[in-house]
Formats: structure tokens, sequence, C-alpha cells
């Protein structure tokens, strides 16, 4: 059994992927950024607490070692990264920052390209040939794309080919990895990921990303000014493309098991969510009724309509999406399609969120790490 190596290994789908890896007693080396409260090791364990609530988590064959991820060998000496990368081992590169603002532009490409570049560099240094390389991007590196998004590579583009900068440096990592399996034999693979949401079986949910950030911003309004009426500018029949965290495990073990994978796979979901649905279910949850309209001018609103509108500098990029996604690569390798969410499974997911941000007085939760 490969060893797994997972950088960034803190954050909500790695952690999520690392807690399954355990129960299938997978050996895995997370690398994870220590912060000025938290060694490494406590910023892991608590990632792994959260994700199960809390309870008592099995930390065997779990090797946890600080790193950088701009620096030489990530700041890890010699000696370490060779037993690291000890026989043959999957690497998976998560972590990445999710700013996506042009006054963070240098950051955001200093994490998400230079980071995957710094990263490839590390694995073919101290990795064997057989070993094999995953980035996990995103499926909104399409940018505004019309079309059936096909499981290829395509060219980097302007930013006016793009929604914010955040989708810009993750179509540029992209071609970072594609330059290495050109030019250096980089064993590599791409994961476009699109928005993970909670678990459609159970309901929990621990992050606060994309349609949750959204539904934070509305549970504290409703809290502070219950039962008005708002309208928001969000075309009511476009889609968001959800996909519960446990198909992206299930789907992320399946490239564990297969030896011979595509190079690009799109990890989406097949039926995407009206807008006009998500609403409902935030409306049945909270003392809060919310109008959906397709346009309204920032003139045209009220305090409340304004405070909401420009809490959505983010998903605002994305409330009059239709991307169609190609997954002909995903396919060939899944034994069967995961679970996708319905209406049911995201009420159920924005239940445990409402609940679980008024026991933990606002706090919430995990993103992706650096």
């Amino acid at each position: 059994m490969k060893k797994i190596i997972i950088n960034g290994a803190n954050g909500f789908i790695a952690s999520n992927f690392i807690h399954e890896m355990r129960n299938k007693n997978y050996e895995v080396v997370a690398l994870v950024r220590a912060s000025s409260k938290y060694s490494s090791e406590q910023r892991m364990e608590n990632a792994l607490s959260e994700i199960n609530d809390g309870e008592h988590v099995n930390f065997n064959k779990l090797k946890t070692y600080s790193y950088s991820l701009l620096d030489d060998d990530f700041s890890i000496t010699e000696k370490q990264m060779e037993n690291i990368f000890d026989g043959d081992v999957d690497f998976f590169h998560f972590a990445a920052s999710l700013k996506f603002d042009k006054k963070t532009k240098d950051e955001i490409f200093s994490i998400n390209v230079n980071g995957v570049r710094n990263a490839i560099e590390v694995f073919l240094k101290y990795a064997t040939k057989k070993s094999r390389f995953f980035f996990v991007g995103t499926a909104y590196s399409c940018g505004k794309f019309e079309g059936l998004f096909k499981e290829k590579f395509y060219p980097n583009k302007d930013i006016t080919q793009f929604r914010n900068y955040y989708e810009q440096s993750k179509r540029f990592a992209e071609n970072v990895v594609k330059e290495n399996i050109d030019k250096n034999r980089l064993n590599g693979h791409v994961i476009r990921l699109s928005q993970v949401v909670g678990n459609s079986i159970t309901g929990v949910t621990k992050t606060d990303y994309g349609i949750f950030d959204f539904a934070k911003r509305i549970h504290s309004l409703a809290a502070r000014y219950p039962n008005k009426t708002v309208r928001v500018h969000i075309d009511p029949y476009s889609t968001q493309n959800l996909i519960p965290i446990n198909t992206v495990v299930s789907y992320l073990m399946r490239t564990l098991e297969v030896n011979e994978l595509p190079v690009i796979m799109n990890f989406i979901a097949k039926n995407s969510m009206k807008n006009i649905q998500l609403i409902n279910g935030v409306c049945k949850l909270l003392p809060i009724n919310i109008t959906l309209v397709g346009h309204i001018e920032v003139g045209e609103m009220d305090a409340l309509e304004r405070i909401i509108h420009a809490g959505m500098s983010f998903s605002g990029n994305y409330i009059d999406t239709n991307i169609l996604f190609d997954t002909k690569n995903l396919n060939s390798i899944i034994l069967s399609p995961g679970d996708e969410v319905n209406e049911k499974n995201i009420f159920k997911m924005m239940k445990y969120f409402f609940d679980n941000i008024s026991s933990n007085g606002g706090k919430q939760i995990l993103a992706q790490a650096v």
C-alpha cells in the first residue's frame, strides 16, 4: 500500500480525505503550516477533531510535519524529506489561497501558482519514478466559459476571461502541471473540484465556503432584523454545482486504487441545484423572506438589501452561472456515481450549519489550507 503525502492537510477537504484514509489504514504524511498559536501537529489534530464533532481521532500511521510551501524543500531537512518520500508515494497538493480580489493578486499567485511550482520541484527531487503527483484544483478554472468544459488543459487567459483572480491563478497552476508533464516527465494529474458542501447522508457541514458563506451572512441579518422581506440580485433559475464532501472523498479514495488514471478529472455533480431551491431552504430555516430578482440597481435597494449586496463580493460572481462540465474521464474510474445534492439533503446541511453557528457563537470552520 502506497504512502500518501498531503500538503495543506488541515483544510476541509484534505482533512476529510485523511480521516477516510486512516479508516482504511493508509500511511499518511500530513504537511501543515504551523501558526503563531498552534504547532502543525495541533492544527492537524484540531482539523480532524472538528470534522468529527470533537470525537476521538485515530492518529496511528499519521505523521505530521511543519512545512513552508514556498521555501526550498519546504524548510524540511534533507534527511526528513528522504524519509517522507521513501518508496512509491501519491502526493496530493491541496494547499491554496481562497482569496480572489485584485488587491491580493500577488499573494494569490504566489501561493496558487508558485506554490504548485515549488511543490513539483520538491516532488521531482525526492519522489520515485512510479510516484504520482495530484494537483487539487477547481472546476471554476473554466472561467467565463461557454459550452462543455472538457477534461483537458486550456491555455492561460487574461483576467477578463475569469470572474476573479482565484480562478485565473488555478488555470495558470494547471498549466504549471502540464509544463512539467511535457518537459520533466512528471507523473502528474489534475483534479478539478466544483463547490464542495457538507455530507449528503449525515448533513454534517464543516465549511462556510460558497453558498454557505452567503447563508452565514443571511443568518446574521435574520437574527438582527427578523421577519424582514429583502430582494437579492440573484437569478432564481441559474445553478450552483454542489458536490457533497462524502462523494469527493469516495472519488479521491478511488484514485488511490486505480493504477492508470486520466491526466485530468472533473470531480463535479451531474445535477446542479437552482438558486431558488437553495434560497427556499434558507427561508424555511430562518425568519427572513428572500425574493430573488434577476436584476436590481444598488440605488433601488434599501439599507438591508445593500448590506447583503455588499457581502456578495465573491458569491455574486456565481449567481447567474449554468456551467456544463464533461465527466468522461471521471466516469472511467468510478465504480458507481456518488451521492448528489438535492433539496432534501441540502436542507439537512443548512440546518446543521445554522445550528452549529448558533452553538459556537458564530464561529465557523474549515476552508482550504496553505
